[in-house]
């Protein structure tokens, strides 16, 4: 048995232990308990339209990471006027994406206590559902304008301060909603999903084959982790085995990515607290690697470099040499601006104990990826199940326990140096062959499943083939779900300017997060 569960579970051949069951109302309750119980986690929940012959047939689905590897669950939710049971009181964030399950395919969860609408910020009328197989694509009518409920905070001098939904610079919209006495946060509340690009809807209209150029879009600053779990969805669906050059790297190209999001990350959280010296060394630091990517992979972000079956493009023995040097030079300017960090009496003032997330509050909510790992949670798919290479690679997992932005900016310094450590270890061990596999389609359904840490946290899809090979349903999960709940707490307490320093601390995704 899986985690406790008694359960026809079905082992998809994807390179990470996938298995997935259909389960009916009583078992799909069960079986969140159990997984909750054991300590495992939620990492997604999306629905999906299965109508054939004028058959409704839509389903809600549920993927679990627990120690065996990933549960994909599938409850039959007929035509969605029954529901599902609400997940949310096991797994607090589950909240939003049974609303957004709701917006989107009408499937609603049966006793959630918030059930206000996510994506549909009126840009689609009552009874519409753009994920459902016989929604119109012509231009809709728009349902008139209603307020949303924001919870509010009442008491002598409490007031409100509303931040967006449109921001300075090219940050995608977002809406926070601050409860103040003084400069004391009380409450903060988020709405997201303003431009919702109807991604998921979007997939169903490209080859398989040419998807993994959409997915590595959904969310720019993940482009690789989000191509190659669509890869290894699509892979693991049709039963193609990918070359071991392939694998190295592909894994050169996610911990490369890792770094550049790093680089830029500690350069501006040493800016939001006042070090300029610090956003313009590592602003030049980031712009070498990007330029030395764009060498090498033909994209300074190396987008479309993961594809169906390996990588777009191999690399020789003297690119090889220059991306490991560039790691020895990169690497020794990285720990003397570490040093100076830490010893920067200002900068630790303005990170120790700065929007704090505690390991029992992460625990509780589901924090993930490095601002889990900041507050003591051990989580990290290189480390707990090893795909190729990282099963020869022996990741070291970076973690800190006090959750505030110190922990935060810790943590990307453990990685940096990490993967660069990992970098070498690639070029050094890199294996010969070929560096991409033919993929074919056949001709019947299948499913698959991609499951990789991102430089923010795990990125996970769900990918389902029809019998002429098209697309029928592909799911993308950003972690951002699960951390954007969490920010509304680590601001408590803290004062209204600190809240850029932790927001960027945290650094989470709009676009991703939208779909």
């Amino acid at each position: 048995m899986i985690a406790g569960l008694n359960l026809p579970f079905e082992r998809l051949p994807a390179p990470l232990p996938v298995w997935r069951a259909a389960v009916d109302a009583v078992q799909w309750t069960l079986a969140a308990q159990s997984v909750q119980q054991a300590g495992g986690r939620l990492v997604s929940l999306w629905g999906c339209d299965r109508t054939r012959d004028a058959q409704t047939s839509l389903a809600v689905c549920a993927a679990y990471a627990v120690r065996e590897g990933l549960l994909w669950l599938d409850l039959p939710a007929g035509d969605g006027e029954a529901g599902y049971p609400d997940l949310a009181g096991l797994f607090p964030f589950a909240g939003r994406m049974q609303r957004a399950t709701a917006d989107l395919l009408g499937i609603a969860a049966q006793g959630a206590q918030d059930a206000r609408p996510w994506l549909n910020h009126g840009a689609w009328p009552e009874g519409y559902f753009p994920l459902r197989r016989d929604a119109s694509a012509a231009p809709l009518s728009p349902r008139s304008s209603t307020d949303y409920p924001f919870v509010r905070v009442e008491g002598d001098g409490v007031h409100e301060i509303a931040v967006g939904p449109v921001h300075a610079g090219i940050i995608e919209p977002g809406h926070f909603r601050f409860s103040v006495v003084g400069e004391k946060v009380l409450r903060l509340e988020q709405r997201l999903g303003y431009t919702h690009k109807g991604t998921e809807q979007r997939f169903t209209r490209l080859a398989p084959l040419e998807a993994h150029q959409l997915a590595g879009r959904v969310a720019g600053d993940s482009t690789v982790a989000f191509a190659w779990a669509y890869c290894m969805a699509l892979e693991s669906a049709v039963r193609c085995s990918v070359p071991e050059r392939a694998h190295w790297l592909r894994a050169l190209l996610l911990e490369r990515e890792r770094v550049a999001n790093h680089l830029n990350d500690l350069g501006f959280l040493g800016n939001d607290a006042a070090l300029g010296f610090g956003l313009a060394q590592f602003s030049r630091l980031r712009e070498d690697w990007l330029r030395l990517s764009r060498e090498a992979f033909g994209h300074r972000l190396t987008m479309d470099c993961v594809v169906p079956g390996g990588v777009a493009t191999d690399q020789d023995a003297a690119m090889i040499r220059r991306l490991r040097a560039q790691c020895d030079a990169v690497e020794a300017e990285v720990r003397l601006l570490e040093s100076i960090y830490e010893s920067h009496a200002g900068l630790q003032d303005r990170f120790a104990t700065t929007g704090t997330a505690s390991p029992e509050l992460a625990a509780q909510l589901g924090l993930t990826g490095l601002a889990g790992r900041a507050s003591g949670q051990r989580a990290d798919l290189r480390c707990d199940q090893p795909w190729a290479p990282y099963d020869r690679l022996g990741v070291q997992l970076a973690t800190a326990q006090s959750g505030d932005v110190a922990a935060r900016v810790a943590v990307r310094f453990q990685e940096t140096l990490e993967s660069m450590r990992l970098i070498r270890a690639i070029c050094d061990e890199l294996p010969g062959g070929p560096f991409c596999a033919a993929v074919a389609l056949p001709r019947q359904a299948r499913v698959g499943a991609g499951w990789v840490e991102g430089w923010r946290g795990e990125v996970f899809i769900a990918l389902e083939l029809d019998e002429d090979g098209t697309i029928r349903r592909c799911h993308c999960h950003d972690p951002s779900w699960q951390n954007w709940p969490v920010l509304e707490h680590a601001v408590i307490g803290n004062i209204v300017p600190d809240f850029p320093l932790i927001n960027k601390s945290f650094n989470l995704d709009y676009s991703g997060h939208d779909l």
